[in-house]
């Protein structure tokens, strides 16, 4: 698999990153053992956790596969912390919060460091550079090796990586955020994702297939092994349950019998090779699965199928996004 920069920095991650969203509660631990194996080698190195993923058990999971199944130094290990069980606050950006979690995920995925540590959300709660202060220490006592945000909106991204270049060398620049980002979520465009090129902050796109609604299963109804008939994800799947989706769906089904690929290579490959991009998060349940996503590597998408797919789904982005004299 390819290998890409995270951001402006010299780690290089695959351009495909293995999700462990459902690990520890819907997905056992062989099912993920048969991922992770089918991942490594296909050359997948980037592996996305956070310590809420099935309360600690996805990254207790990974730890234990980690032990005897794929070598820790193959693998480069992003987790996240900073969210709180708590409807009042739901984030907790304090830094003795952060740092007590980074602690708690270092002993459940049983190594002594992460290799990009992000803060999982924007704490309006607690001042920004105490935040930040936290992704300094973890990085200067050697127990993180990069350090990112995630669903940071974009003048919440561009703050805290401005105030992160303010002082070089003793502050740790902000190498990856996280967001959703697919054919069915482009909302990153209006002003994260200028803000991470302007400043050198690699994409890592979540739910890049659209919280699975890409892949054309949910056509002709919801299918009883899927995330929309799934009590915990149901919810999370509904909102791309719409019209506005179902012609999106529909024209990424055409790319793909046009190509004869499937509509899931189709929409993979349109986010993966975004600008600014440098690994969508791939969240499946089986190896099967994931043996098929991976087969986009050998992908890309034409011209002329981008073009189309950009604008079947383009956003509405006016004033002030687009130059005002034209408006």
């Amino acid at each position: 698999m390819e290998q890409r920069h995270l951001g402006r920095t010299g780690l290089r991650v695959s351009r495909i990153g293995l999700g462990t969203l459902t690990w520890g509660r819907d997905t056992d631990e062989h099912d993920a053992a048969d991922m992770l194996k089918a991942f490594w080698e296909a050359g997948g190195t980037l592996v996305d956790t956070a310590d809420v993923y099935g309360d600690g058990e996805a990254e207790y999971l990974l730890g234990r596969l980690m032990e005897g199944l794929v070598p820790r130094h193959d693998l480069v290990i992003s987790t996240k912390a900073g969210s709180v069980p708590d409807p009042d606050r739901r984030f907790d950006g304090s830094r003795g919060h952060l740092l007590a979690a980074l602690d708690a995920s270092l002993a459940r995925l049983g190594t002594d460091h992460i290799d990009v540590w992000h803060v999982h959300a924007y704490d309006p709660c607690t001042p920004l550079e105490e935040t930040l202060q936290a992704l300094d220490l973890a990085v200067s006592s050697g127990r993180v090796r990069y350090a990112g945000v995630s669903n940071f909106c974009g003048w919440q991204l561009a703050k805290a990586a401005t105030w992160q270049l303010a002082a070089p060398g003793t502050r740790t620049r902000l190498a990856s955020t996280q967001m959703e980002y697919s054919l069915l979520q482009r909302g990153v465009e209006r002003e994260v994702l200028p803000a991470a090129l302007d400043l050198g902050i690699g994409l890592l796109p979540s739910s890049p297939l659209g919280r699975g609604v890409l892949t054309g299963k949910y056509r002709n109804g919801t299918p009883t092994d899927s995330r929309g008939a799934s009590e915990h994800l149901a919810p999370f799947v509904e909102p791309y349950l719409d019209d506005t989706a179902s012609r999106i769906v529909d024209a990424v089904t055409t790319a793909a019998d046009g190509l004869a690929v499937t509509p899931l290579q189709v929409a993979l490959a349109w986010v993966r090779d975004r600008p600014g991009v440098a690994a969508p998060i791939l969240g499946v349940r089986t190896a099967q699965q994931l043996t098929a996503a991976l087969s986009v590597e050998a992908l890309s998408l034409p011209d002329e199928i981008c073009r189309a797919l950009d604008d079947v789904s383009a956003p509405v982005h006016r004033y002030p996004d687009h130059d005002w004299s034209t408006l």
